[in-house]
């Protein structure tokens, strides 16, 4: 058996040969980039000096467009292979580094001898181009590194599936070209490696975890078959991580088939959008298209509306308890989240299909063109086989035959004549070229007065039409937020109607009305609201369906309500969903949190969903993690990672005063310790706000984190509870864990939430009485 000494200068001397070949290549690909790009730059300067033009005729014109074309194409060609070039450059770079992090000797089944697989962030081949040096992660055979030990094991190709046996596992640490470690392992990646990650400080963006992928997370990533795929994860099980590579794994897998912009990520909030940003391209791949679903709702209803975030929702639930209204508003949350509501829409829209819609006139210059009961009228003449969003479509092609007869008429307006006098010289070229190539008249002035007269009203009515045209063909004659507000008024036909059908309404569906119609009539939309507005808006016009995305990726899942999830199936009909939460971390109002995740369930077949549950947290260290595991039912299933750490500490204040001068301390000692990553998490923005203003005096470089935050950077900030979910800090302080802020059985959640941004220290206070979440 080869000595371990021996072994390791082995190892070391075929790092340097594989380095000592990957910067050949570097200076290799830097001289052809810098060749690339001074061909670019000359081909678009001399561009149309190396085309010949000429136009005298078609045979001429043809060999013009042909130069011009072969010109752009050898452009283009040039910059694709600069930008290949390029992405090489980058991923020879990090391999410079640290050329691998693995290695697996694997003997093919009907092979005489194993071969020797290293695996890195990216592949290499050798110089003949025949052999690989180093192997992508993401390649098939690497999945062996990441699901088993040594022994038989098997692996999926697009061909079939290969088997063999495994004879050697082994990790490395390696830093600028030199093995710091090396250690042969069994399935799971050794902890020495973990510890070394996890050990780090929290960075501004989070990283990848290629080197330290475990078992679970592995499938994960390479999960292909799942249309549905659902992953109940603990506080730093390594979630988003998971979904990050797996983004990366398609990415790779389906290499010309999957682009970065078919794939969706639903994000919590932008300063979140921020943290994850580098993952992607620190794997040599483009960021997938990232949003808010807030933001996807500002968009849509951002014109009609002003429109409530959620984070305005949360800071009422939390801080509006005393208010006469809560129980209400709490109730319509909670309705309003539900399946029930959206199939009483689904029978509101079947009862609209026979009568009820509200129109808007068609109005111009303060004059009504087309009357709401005459558009109306239209609408309901259609077939009523015909789905509701064809007879709409029927009905827009009626106005716009209707606005075509009116502008005739509108022509002898007096305004029309007051128009023509205003028109400048462009204007009037312009008429009469048009009225030379219908031929109306011969010569090269207006002889025919009335030829003149009739085009030039008719060209200044069809300028000042086309709004009108473009309003038909978004249906604006529709007055959709008038049908919503309908659905609350109380019309007890209607409302008979949709309970014959078994859509019972809550008890104090009265009260939620007024309350819904208050908000409405200021021009403002409840959160909760929104995408039950959104869904009667659709089943009425018709579907805004994005066919295009493959991928939605949903964080933070457990903070979407089910009437949300059926609405994103519907606008990405073709997509595959990867759902990623923590059921006990459901803080708000409208959240999964009572059924689980059993209605995702049902978006798609038995056969076609998959979960899967991590249950071991990796982000804090074992005391955080047994503190806090002891917040929530159920806590005990949470395996920590074997991380020592100092104890979390609990500490009573007497005053306001005392907490500030407290945390101020601890901050100061944080920062003496070394960690570059310390939060104050308060329960609300207001919380935040007031201990923001009496630590920035004495803090260097406090940063207060909003809703409104866009970007994650180290340093001690003050954040709110509900806008710290997904980050991680070196060291968190809970600003008051007192059981008047932290009371309710709601927001045991919130607590255990603001707990688990810990990775290495955890510190509470309270004033008064501690918190009753705390055993």
């Amino acid at each position: 058996m080869t000595n371990p000494i021996d072994q390791l200068s082995l190892e070391q001397r075929r790092v340097e040969e594989v380095t000592g070949i990957i910067r050949a290549r570097i200076e290799e690909l830097r001289n052809q980039v810098g060749g690339m790009r001074e061909d670019i730059v000359d081909i678009r300067r001399n561009f149309w000096d190396d085309v010949t033009l000429n136009f005298e005729d078609a045979a001429e014109s043809a060999e013009s467009h042909a130069s011009m074309k072969q010109q752009a194409e050898l452009l283009s060609e040039r910059e694709r292979s600069h930008r290949h070039a390029v992405e090489q450059l980058q991923t020879l770079t990090k391999l410079a580094q640290s050329p691998y992090f693995g290695r697996i000797d694997f003997n093919e089944k009907g092979e005489s001898r194993a071969e020797q697989i290293y695996l890195g962030v990216g592949s290499l081949l050798d110089e003949s181009g025949h052999e690989y040096l180093i192997y992508d992660w993401r390649a098939p055979v690497s999945s062996l590194y990441y699901d088993y030990s040594p022994g038989p094991v098997r692996y999926e190709t697009p061909s079939g599936s290969i088997q063999g046996e495994m004879t050697l596992k082994r990790q490395y640490m390696i830093r600028n070209g030199e093995i710091r470690s090396m250690f042969d392992t069994g399935v799971t990646i050794g902890d020495e490696l973990l510890q070394e990650v996890l050990g780090k400080q929290s960075d501004a963006q989070m990283k990848s975890i290629v080197a330290t992928i475990q078992r679970e997370q592995n499938r994960i990533i390479r999960n292909e078959r799942a249309r549905l795929l659902i992953v109940q994860g603990a506080a730093g099980s390594g979630k988003t991580s998971a979904a990050l590579q797996r983004v990366a794994y398609l990415l790779y897998r389906y290499r010309g088939m999957l682009s970065a912009d078919q794939i969706v990520l639903f994000s919590p909030n932008p300063m979140f959008n921020s943290y994850v940003s580098t993952v992607l391209p620190e794997l040599g791949e483009q960021n997938m298209q990232q949003t808010t679903y807030q933001q996807y709702l500002e968009h849509r209803l951002g014109k009609s509306f002003e429109l409530e975030d959620p984070y305005s929702q949360m800071e009422y639930t939390l801080g509006a308890v005393h208010e006469s209204e809560y129980e209400t508003r709490i109730a319509a949350i909670s309705y309003k989240a539900g399946l029930p509501f959206m199939h009483l829409i689904e029978k509101y829209v079947g009862e609209l299909g026979h009568s009820g819609l509200v129109f808007k006139p068609v109005t111009f210059r303060g004059r009504t063109l087309i009357d709401e009961e005459a558009i109306a009228a239209q609408f309901y003449a259609c077939d009523r086989s015909v789905s509701i969003g064809n007879r709409m479509r029927l009905t827009a092609d009626w106005i716009l035959k209707q606005l075509t007869k009116l502008s005739r008429e509108e022509r002898e307006q007096e305004w029309v004549q007051d128009q023509i006098e205003l028109l400048d010289q462009e204007q009037y070229a312009h008429a009469f070229e048009e009225l030379q190539r219908k031929n109306r008249f011969a010569g090269n002035s207006f002889d025919d007065f009335e030829a003149e007269k009739d085009f030039l009203a008719s060209m200044v009515v069809q300028e000042q039409f086309k709004k009108l045209r473009k309003r038909a063909k978004r249906l604006s004659f529709l007055n959709v937020p008038a049908i919503y507000r309908r659905l609350y008024e109380g019309d007890l036909v209607l409302l008979e109607r949709l309970d014959a059908c078994g859509q019972s309404l809550p008890d104090n569906w009265n009260q939620i009305s007024e309350l819904t119609k208050a908000k409405l009539d200021r021009g403002e939309i409840y959160y909760e609201d929104a995408t039950p507005f959104l869904f009667l808006k659709e089943k009425l016009e018709g579907f805004h369906t994005n066919t295009s995305v493959k991928h939605l990726f949903i964080d933070e899942a457990q903070d979407y309500s089910p009437f949300q999830y059926y609405y994103l199936k519907r606008i990405f009909p073709n997509c595959k969903m990867t759902a990623l939460g923590d059921l006990n971390q459901s803080i708000f109002a409208h959240s999964l949190a009572g059924e689980g995740f059993d209605p995702l369930s049902e978006l798609y077949s038995g056969e076609e969903t998959e979960k899967i549950i991590l249950t071991r947290s990796y982000r804090s260290t074992r005391p955080i993690v047994t503190f806090t595991s002891r917040i929530i039912e159920g806590g005990s299933l949470i395996e920590p990672f074997n991380r020592d750490g100092a104890e979390p500490t609990i500490t009573q204040t007497i005053d306001e005063a005392h907490l500030v001068r407290s945390i101020k301390e601890r901050v100061e000692q944080l920062v003496q310790a070394g960690y570059s990553s310390i939060a104050v998490i308060c329960k609300t923005a207001e919380e935040s706000r007031r201990i923001y203003m009496a630590l920035q005096t004495y803090i260097r470089k406090l940063r207060l984190i909003e809703k409104e935050t866009v970007t994650f950077e180290k340093g001690a900030v003050i954040i709110p509870s509900y806008l710290a979910k997904g980050v991680e800090f070196d060291a968190v302080i809970i600003s008051d864990a007192s059981v008047d802020n932290y009371g309710r059985e709601s927001e045991r959640k919130l607590f255990y939430t603001a707990c688990t941004r810990a990775m290495h220290e955890l510190h509470l206070f309270y004033r008064n009485e501690l918190t009753s979440f705390i055993d």
